[in-house]
């Protein structure tokens, strides 16, 4: 279970479709780019809703997903951090834009996954992957870090506190920015949302492009 202050991220359908139609149009990106002969990398992946954390690797972001995602389905209590409240508001607003503008590509996405689903996936829909977010009682502390990026250290400090965001909270996201490589850990966290098939083909895709 993974709570986001005292409030548990609702294990339903929606949690399942906005983490999955994130992975897979992440990895998607990461494959079209790769196969596109002589282009740059320019793929940003689903954490592009967040302004801070757009540049983090594509492969480290389906890692970060993964790990989150793990963390939603044990039966553990794991306490959320501002890269798992960035992942949950990122997978939520991609997936509800892309079942605005993609219909078709979200019913792929679906298709062949752990859950077998029909769902009307329209403008109501969208709205609910939103609300599955936007309902829990996180601060967004991860949308104001941009804000801090020019200011003096010491002065940013004394900003955030008066602000109330602990700066300490904030260190996640700038280790998420360094990292270049995946956890062995991924594939054991991708169960329930990838079937064992879909597991083997991202990481054996993900493990070739990552030795070039």
């Amino acid at each position: 279970m993974l709570k986001i202050c005292q409030s548990p991220l609702p294990q339903s359908t929606l949690s399942y479709v906005a983490f999955r139609v994130a992975f897979r149009q992440t990895f998607d990106e990461i494959l079209a780019q790769h196969e596109a002969v002589g282009t740059s990398d320019n793929s940003r992946g689903y954490l592009r809703e967040v302004s801070f954390l757009q540049e983090v690797a594509p492969a480290v972001q389906l890692e970060l997903l993964a790990s989150t995602w793990h963390k939603h389905v044990s039966r553990e209590i794991h306490q959320s951090d501002l890269v798992d409240e960035s992942v949950i508001y990122s997978a939520c607003e991609t997936t509800a834009r892309l079942v605005e503008s993609r219909r078709e590509y979200v019913i792929e996405a679906l298709a062949g996954g752990p859950l077998d689903l029909t769902l009307p996936l329209d403008a109501y829909f969208a709205r609910e992957l939103r609300l599955l977010y936007l309902e829990l009682p996180s601060q967004g502390d991860f949308l104001l870090v941009n804000q801090f990026l020019d200011l003096d250290p010491e002065m940013a400090i004394d900003c955030k506190l008066q602000m109330g965001i602990d700066p300490q909270r904030m260190t996640p996201l700038f280790d998420a920015l360094g990292r270049w490589r995946i956890s062995p850990q991924m594939s054991k966290w991708l169960r329930g949302l990838l079937t064992q098939t879909e597991t083997a083909l991202v990481t054996s895709n993900l493990s070739r492009y990552l030795a070039r």
